[in-house]
């Protein structure tokens, strides 16, 4: 809940601010599941 709060208020407060910190995630997110398919097939290798 708290972070729920947290989220609503820093896109309301700065929204500038909050679609770079969406992009940071969404980057972070996909690079480890890159590295994840990686480990993945390098396995099935």
């Amino acid at each position: 809940m708290l972070l729920i709060s947290f989220v609503v208020y820093t896109i309301i407060a700065t929204p500038d601010k909050a679609s770079d910190l969406i992009a940071q995630w969404f980057s972070a997110i996909s690079s480890a599941c890159k590295w994840v398919g990686n480990q993945i097939g390098n396995l099935a290798n």
